[in-house]
């Protein structure tokens, strides 16, 4: 029989997600899906399967998975403190950035929910809903990290101001929580222990990071498909430490949390991250999500008039606990994100079946209270993502394109900004030449500079770019402006150089400024060899259906992919792969890993989308 329930469990967690997929049900998280799927699988509905000792096993296990991704999920440089600018472009990018950080916002936001959440609590007693103050206001300030972080992937937004500000939120919403609940267990629990104990998950975390932090470097080296090193460590970390924090009279999963922590720290590789990611998402933790569920008796918890009346009650106390969150989120973003915002930070359920598994082992909470916290908390699952996907619009600050200055206004240049302009790029042209300014006015935007001297340059704001292309037929010229625009803080810099003797006498120079050089004579020879090797390369680079592209992997949506897998595969021809300085001729089995710079032939059009959606950092 105990076979039978895991089979029937296991059953449903691949049956899941394919039914969602052919349903395109998209809406729900998966995670709510698979309880609400528990809940038909339990006694609430076809009661087929039944707790024993074995899924018992596997869905703790699977919360202390769950805990161990969610601490590696946590992004320590949202952390970190401004950087005071190095270059008078970051100075002038600094001050034009709006007045409140992210950390700001997010610090800001969390300390509101915790004290709402504390008033909630406190008012749970004085209504008679529930007799612990501390307990109802731990579970009504948690947030899932885990369901955020899927739906900011999904727009993209994990690498901007809104998204890294929600994120934020999030892990504040798991961080402060587990903290609490193990104070908390630490002081009211039967078998507590000294809260100076606690001390020891923190040191022993901090002995493990030192002892293992030359760990990658050294896996490079020894690293064999049949050892799995990496894996061994993660389930090392998670048990030494888990086993620590129960020793001290902790909570397990604080002892997991910390381990995602430390194995963060230790900056695995990513694939080692996507593996962890499947042990857990493909076994442990479905059979959490689904036992979650099981263990629920909806048809006695119902059947009782106080928990229909506690089920809104929570719901309500669940959203009341974030309401503040908007009006400090409109101090940066408008309205609308501001609402989606509050929305997904509203979303629980994880951290709500941890403290609930705690909470039980302590006798806090009765089964008809527990039913509803957790029912309240999927009820925010479904809302959360709704109002988040039919509230959310791209913020002005997001839609800003690559700048691009070309000083130098002339046959060669006007052409090349002309073609980019079409493309996600601003384009300016400066040039000293009045006559130039005036025949080439109307082809695109020219400004007219009193003197190609840097200082005047600067002054008139042509080096505030993301890329200065340098574009002047004087070669001397050229090379002062790149030095001056790379001192400036110009990130990308492009200089022509048609006299040789110039370059020859300052190429290494230029090179360890990090400046980009090219001169005509050599892009000839290249093109007429190119031509010979390959004739179709002509037709290739002047064609208005199909060009050469770059794109540099930054969207961690696709690392990790064979390349066949990818959905516009069928749309473009990846020709070349550069990575670890090293050119790989790729194969539909070529797996795709972050940072690659991919070079593709496609159509203009196909190649904004595809350099747009595979260059997003996320």
């Amino acid at each position: 029989m105990d076979q039978l329930s895991l089979l029937i469990i296991l059953t449903a967690a691949l049956v899941t997600p394919l039914t969602m997929a052919w349903l395109r049900l998209s809406i729900l998280p998966t995670a709510v899906v698979e309880i609400l799927v528990g809940i038909l699988l339990g006694p609430s509905a076809f009661n087929l399967v039944h707790s024993n000792t074995t899924l018992t096993l596997l869905s703790n296990t699977g919360v202390i998975f769950l805990l161990f991704l969610s601490g590696m999920e946590i992004d320590f440089s949202l952390f970190n403190r401004r950087r005071v600018p190095q270059t008078p472009l970051a100075a002038k990018v600094a001050s034009q950035a709006p007045k409140y950080s992210p950390v700001f916002l997010a610090v800001t936001s969390y300390a509101s929910i915790v004290v709402l959440a504390l008033l909630l609590g406190w008012a749970c007693v004085w209504l008679g809903l529930f007799k612990d103050a501390w307990l109802a206001a731990i579970i009504f300030m948690t947030i899932s990290l885990g369901i955020v972080i899927a739906t900011l992937k999904e727009k993209e937004l994990l690498s901007k101001p809104f998204g890294q500000t929600i994120l934020l939120i999030a892990a504040l919403g798991e961080i402060v929580p587990l903290f609490a609940l193990t104070l908390y267990a630490s002081i009211f629990g039967s078998n507590s222990q000294s809260l100076w104990l606690l001390l020891l998950i923190f040191l022993a975390a901090g002995i493990l990071f030192l002892r293992f932090k030359p760990f990658f470097n050294f896996y490079e080296r020894i690293n064999k498909s049949t050892t799995q090193l990496d894996i061994r460590l993660a389930f090392f970390l998670i048990f030494s430490l888990v086993v620590i924090a129960e020793s001290v009279g902790a909570e397990g999963i604080l002892g997991a949390f910390v381990a995602g922590i430390v194995m963060k720290l230790l900056q695995p590789h990513e694939d080692t991250k996507v593996r962890l990611d499947g042990i857990g998402y493909g076994f442990f933790i479905p059979i959490f999500f689904m036992m979650s569920g099981a263990d629920l008796n909806l048809r006695q918890l119902l059947a009782q008039p106080a928990t229909l009346l506690l089920i809104p009650a929570f719901f309500v106390a669940y959203l009341l606990a974030k309401v503040a969150v908007y009006a400090i989120l409109r101090l940066r973003f408008h309205r609308k994100n501001a609402l989606a915002g509050t929305a997904i930070s509203s979303v629980t359920i994880t951290m709500v079946l941890a403290v609930l598994q705690v909470a039980k082992t302590m006798h806090a909470v009765t089964s008809q209270q527990s039913g509803a916290f957790l029912l309240a908390a999927i009820l925010t699952c479904v809302l959360g993502p709704l109002v988040f996907n039919l509230s959310y619009a791209a913020e002005a600050e997001d839609l800003k394109q690559t700048t691009v200055h070309f000083i130098g206004t002339n046959l060669w240049t006007v052409p090349v900004a002309q073609q980019l302009a079409k493309g996600w790029y601003t384009i300016t042209m400066y040039t000293d030449k009045a006559a130039n300014y005036r025949t080439y006015n109307s082809e695109a935007p020219v400004e007219l500079l009193d003197t190609l001297e840097p200082a005047d340059v600067e002054q008139q704001d042509a080096f505030d770019a993301d890329i200065v292309v340098l574009g002047h037929f004087n070669a001397t010229k050229n090379y002062q402006l790149a030095k001056a625009a790379k001192a400036y803080g110009v990130s990308r810099v492009i200089a022509r150089f048609e006299d040789r003797n110039v370059l020859d006498a300052r190429e290494d120079e230029l090179n360890e400024l990090g400046i980009e050089v090219f001169d005509t004579p050599n892009v000839n020879i290249a093109m007429l060899r190119s031509l010979i090797e390959t004739p179709a390369t002509s037709q290739l680079l002047t064609s208005s259906a199909t060009t050469v592209y770059e794109v540099t992997l930054r969207n961690r949506r696709y690392t990790d992919q064979a390349i066949r897998q990818l959905p516009f595969i069928g749309n473009i021809t990846i020709s070349q792969i550069f990575r670890d300085r090293h050119f790989i001729r790729p194969t539909g089995a070529t797996t795709l890993k972050f940072n690659d710079r991919l070079i593709f032939t496609s159509s203009p059009e196909t190649a904004r989308e595809i350099r747009r959606e595979l260059g997003i950092l996320n």
